[in-house]
């Protein structure tokens, strides 16, 4: 339950915001109907858009760490982030009585598109029979929440892009030799691969945010790295004051922040193998008539054949009992029969229960989670104040004519985003499987 100011969100009618209950009532208690015509005050609608705010806030975990700009008024679509060179080392010993040269601050910038974003939901005329205001809060609260991941989200997907990536403690080089689930050789998140990441972003002079650098983690990849003796609960720190939203703990001087919505990569496609034949195959439903014969366990379809066909993502078969994996190419299909042709066999022999997957994903289709490891400047995003984010309700029968019998209210929210890495070596995405396997986020 919120606590509120009940002075601050007074008008002129002495109508306030009640603090136990989350509806508007006046003086006496009664709630407040909805009236036609009546409306929310002003006062009102800004408490309405400062909830849902709040409502947002705890979501955006990606947010928390980036440079934050206002959006720009009347200024076009693009909004730009500001980065400054660092200057070189004045080694030359000054000479007496000589003023030196003075040396220019260099500041470059990285433009964003803004785009808008939002959702709505219908409050049908039982608003007649009940406080407005109570269900709006109740409204608002479920807007915030939508809000507040959809905006997280963005952010992350382009952190998640960014092009230094370390594969567990560096043993692989590529997301789909991952390994988890396995009775040994699993590349869970750990002590060491922390270390490595600060170790890079050291070498890069990324500076700590707050004196530390900060760990963005799924709780599936937390469970992996709190069991190490070196890891430090939040619950036991000498300094309580200033904990991030969502902070755990912290190891290797990184304080990590806990999220769900922290990225999973899962594989686009994934095929368990029933068969195999090195022998020709025909198919002609797709024109190829030879090939080594692959049968999956799964329904496939001819849209599906023809993807693989395209190369529009790498093909990956990976060998349960051996542990390896080798990109395939796929020259044909037979979908009424879970048939695939490839175009040459593979260095080991296909068994059942050996899986083929796009190689978006780890080794047999493992789901791979990101730990991202920053400093400070390295991103930027826009801020939710200043029309970044926005609470629109419409009463019943705002819409006129298309709403004549005064049937539907609507409560809404719409946000204006930009999310933009600023720069790169400032930030590092550990991959790396997990004791789970969850599914794509």
């Amino acid at each position: 339950m919120f606590k509120l100011d009940l002075q601050r969100f007074a008008n002129n009618s002495g109508t306030v915001i009640n603090a136990t209950e989350g509806y508007a009532n006046n003086m006496t208690g009664g709630t407040t109907p909805y009236s036609e015509g009546g409306g929310l005050s002003q006062e009102m609608k800004t408490y309405y858009s400062d909830y849902l705010i709040d409502m947002a806030e705890p979501k955006l975990v990606h947010d928390q760490f980036g440079q934050k700009r206002p959006i720009p008024k009347n200024n076009g679509k693009v909004i730009e982030f500001r980065k400054y060179d660092p200057l070189p080392k004045m080694t030359a010993p000054l000479t007496e009585g000589v003023t030196p040269k003075g040396q220019k601050l260099n500041m470059g910038t990285v433009s964003a598109e803004v785009k808008q974003y939002g959702g709505y939901i219908e409050l049908s005329d039982v608003l007649l029979l009940a406080a407005i205001d109570n269900n709006l809060v109740q409204a608002t609260k479920v807007l915030g929440g939508q809000a507040g991941r959809t905006l997280d989200t963005i952010t992350r997907e382009v952190l998640s892009g960014g092009t230094n990536v370390q594969y567990a403690e560096g043993q692989v080089d590529d997301r789909c030799e991952l390994v988890g689930g396995a009775a040994s050789g699993n590349h869970y998140l750990t002590v060491d691969a922390i270390r490595r990441a600060v170790r890079y972003l050291k070498t890069q002079n990324a500076e700590p945010i707050n004196g530390s650098f900060v760990g963005i983690i799924h709780p599936d990849a937390a469970y992996d790295l709190m069991s190490d003796p070196k890891w430090v609960n939040v619950k036991t720190y000498s300094d309580p004051e200033g904990i991030y939203q969502g902070e755990i703990g912290k190891i290797e001087n990184v304080r990590f922040v806990e999220t769900s919505e922290a990225k999973i990569f899962t594989p686009t496609v994934k095929l368990t193998v029933a068969s195999y034949e090195a022998a020709a195959g025909t198919t002609p439903n797709v024109g190829v008539t030879s090939g080594f014969k692959l049968t999956v366990k799964e329904t496939i379809g001819t849209a599906d054949i023809a993807k693989f066909m395209s190369s529009e993502y790498d093909i990956v078969l990976c060998d349960k009992d051996g542990g390896v994996s080798e990109t395939v190419k796929v020259v044909g299909g037979l979908s009424t029969s879970g048939i695939l042709l490839l175009e040459a066999a593979p260095s080991f022999t296909p068994a059942a229960g050996d899986v083929i997957c796009s190689d978006d994903g780890g080794f047999m289709g493992r789901a791979v989670y990101s730990t991202l490891i920053l400093g400070e400047n390295a991103y930027g995003t826009t801020e939710l104040t200043g029309g970044g984010l926005e609470h629109i309700t419409k009463q019943l029968g705002s819409a006129g004519t298309g709403d004549p019998l005064n049937q539907r209210a609507t409560a809404g929210w719409k946000a204006t985003k930009a999310a933009v890495r600023l720069v790169e070596p400032y930030m590092v995405r550990i991959e790396t499987a997990s004791t789970f396997d969850s599914e794509e986020n």
